[in-house]
């Protein structure tokens, strides 16, 4: 049987002064719930493309927060600096910090950075863009995952043995992953249609990490140990390292504030993404 163009549906984006809000989140669950397999297909494709021309590789993963933790490492041992006790070996700590905070930064980075792969597309094809979040979701949950076998890897080496609490460790994660696809989902319009406020997030969250505890714990006093306690990113790293090797969690009821609202926030944020698809689809046409 052929199938005539005029038979195929059509669906055509423009601005609308009133919305009805209910039908909005309607088709938006009903569009986030059809696209799984043409976000697997997506995060295929991407996955594929990212390590094919690469000698490297998925190592490529490793080698960043490796690297940061290495410089750390020497300049605590070399006596440039002094860190504080960490209450875990001093490898341990700042290893899992960077490749906590890079998980972090991945998540916030997903949605902006699925849906500016696909802006050949984005006018020319009609599928739900809700597509483009899950596929970043999916990338960010693979890549994530080798990470975190690579962080599994160095606590045994480092004889930190398996505690009740690597039980929870799943749901930190995914509360962690919800968190900051929340906030990058949120970001995604304003940094797609301006690069300079892409450019001045990247640098923004690279001053935050250093007032987060990554490479060094939050002081016993001052300025800083109240910055630190306010930061919102500091309940989502310290968790997540404090279930993986057994300590007692200092931000539990922080952190579950941040993990409610993170909830709230991304379905906020997928309405917003949603309303402004017709705005970016236009600017990144023209």
């Amino acid at each position: 049987m052929k199938v005539q163009i005029s038979d195929l549906p059509e669906k055509v984006y423009s601005r609308q002064n009133r919305t009805n809000l209910g039908k909005l989140v309607a088709d938006m669950l009903a569009d986030v719930w059809s696209s799984h397999f043409l976000a697997r297909q997506f995060a295929k494709r991407d996955i594929s493309a990212q390590y094919r021309q690469s000698y490297l590789g998925i190592l490529w993963l490793f080698l960043t927060p490796i690297a940061s933790a290495l410089v750390w490492i020497f300049l605590n041992n070399s006596g440039t600096l002094s860190i504080a006790d960490t209450g875990m070996p001093y490898p341990v700590y700042v290893f899992s910090g960077t490749l906590i905070w890079s998980i972090l930064i991945d998540a916030i980075n997903s949605p902006t950075q699925s849906t500016n792969s696909a802006r050949d597309i984005l006018s020319k094809v009609n599928f739900p863009k809700e597509a483009l979040i899950l596929s970043g979701v999916y990338k960010l949950i693979f890549n994530s995952l080798v990470k975190i076998f690579l962080l599994g890897i160095f606590l045994l080496f480092f004889d930190v043995g398996f505690h009740l609490s690597l039980l929870y460790f799943p749901l930190v994660f995914i509360s962690v992953i919800l968190v900051g696809t929340a906030v990058g989902l949120f970001l995604t319009p304003i940094g797609l249609l301006y690069t300079d406020v892409s450019r001045l997030i990247t640098m923004g969250l690279t001053l935050i990490m250093y007032l987060t505890p990554v490479m060094y714990g939050i002081p016993d006093s001052g300025l800083m140990k109240i910055i630190m306690e306010l930061n919102p990113l500091t309940p989502l790293v310290t968790t997540l390292r404090e279930v993986a090797v057994g300590q007692d969690v200092q931000f539990l009821s922080y952190f579950l504030v941040l993990t409610g609202l993170g909830i709230v926030f991304l379905f906020i944020s997928l309405i917003i993404y949603r309303l402004s698809i017709p705005v970016i689809v236009e600017r990144l046409s023209a």
